[in-house]
C-alpha cells in the first residue's frame, strides 16, 4: 500500500510517500501564502520522485496547524499520534519524544507498544521554538547554520535573564556592546531554549530513551544544550524534520 504524509506547519511543509513503511520520497518548501497550493505542488513532486501517480495513493493524511488548508488530503490526523507513529517505528525502544519546530515545540511520552499515553505542549512562546534561535542569529549577525558551531565552540554561557523573544534580542545587542564573546551569547541562547523545552518534559515526565525531531534536532547547538539538561544523550534520526509527515503518511495505511 502506497500512501502519502503531509505536515503542514507553521514556516514549512513537509511531504513524504510511503510505501509498506518505507520511504519513497521527501519534499519540503516554505508554507508562503498558499499552504494549499504549495502542498498540492509538492505532492506532485514527491509523486514523480517516486514513481507513483496520485491514483497509485491509497490514503493522503495531513496533520500540522495548517491542516485545514490541504485540499490534497483524505484523512486529517493529530500531531500527537502522528509523532508517536514515526517514533516507534524509527526506534522502538524510543519513550519520549521533543518535536521542537520554527513556532512551536511538543513532548510526547509513548509506552512499551508505542502508543502515546501522554502529551505537553509549549506556551505558544517563541523561546521554546526554532524561530528564537533566528531572532538571536540576527541579533549577533551570524547565520543560522553557523549558531551551533559558535556554541559548540565556548567553554561557557554569558547569563541570559530575559524569556521572551524581544526582550531576549535586547538584551543580546547589550551584551555585544559590552564586549562579551559571541560564542558564550550563543550558548546561553541554546541553554535559554533548552531550559524551555525542559519545562515541556518536566510536566510530562521524561522516560528513556528520548528522541527529539522537528527542524531544530539537525542544530547541534540545540542538542547538545538539550542532551545537558536531561543528562542523557537526546537522539535524532537521519530526516528529523520529515517526522510528522512521516507518522502521517503511516497512519493514513489504517485510515
Amino acid at each position: 500500500m502506497t500512501t502519502a504524509g503531509i505536515d503542514a506547519g507553521a514556516k514549512r511543509i513537509k511531504v513524504v510517500i510511503v510505501r509498506d513503511g518505507a520511504v519513497l520520497a521527501r519534499k519540503s518548501a516554505e508554507s508562503g501564502l498558499d499552504a494549499g497550493a504549495v502542498s498540492g505542488r509538492l505532492l506532485d513532486a514527491a509523486l514523480s520522485e517516486a514513481g507513483v501517480g496520485r491514483d497509485g495513493l491509497a490514503q493522503v493524511a495531513v496533520t500540522g496547524a495548517g491542516a485545514s488548508a490541504v485540499g490534497a488530503a483524505t484523512a486529517k490526523v493529530s500531531v500527537v499520534r502522528a509523532l508517536s507513529l514515526a517514533a516507534s517505528r524509527l526506534d522502538p525502544a524510543v519513550r519520549t519524544v521533543i518535536d521542537v519546530g520554527a513556532e512551536e515545540s511538543r513532548a510526547v511520552r509513548l509506552d512499551d507498544k508505542g502508543n502515546a499515553e501522554d502529551f505537553a505542549l509549549n506556551d505558544k512562546c517563541a523561546a521554546g521554538a526554532g524561530s528564537f534561535i533566528e531572532a538571536m542569529s540576527r541579533a549577533l549577525e551570524v547565520p543560522v547554520e553557523e549558531m551551533g558551531k559558535l556554541a559548540l565552540a565556548a567553554e561557557t554561557a554569558v547569563a541570559m535573564n530575559a524569556q521572551c523573544v524581544v526582550f531576549a534580542e535586547s538584551e543580546v545587542v547589550s551584551l555585544i556592546h559590552r564586549r562579551t564573546p559571541p560564542g558564550q551569547i550563543a550558548r546561553a541562547a541554546y541553554e535559554s531554549m533548552a531550559a524551555r523545552v525542559m519545562t515541556l518534559l518536566k510536566r510530562l515526565g521524561v522516560t528513556r530513551e528520548v528522541m527529539a525531531v522537528g527542524g531544530m534536532a539537525r542544530d547541534e547547538g540545540f542538542m547538545d544544550a538539550l542532551s545537558r539538561k536531561l543528562g542523557v544523550k537526546v537522539l535524532a534520526p537521519e530526516y528529523p524534520e520529515y517526522a510528522c509527515a512521516f507518522g502521517a503518511a503511516l497512519a493514513a495505511r489504517g485510515k
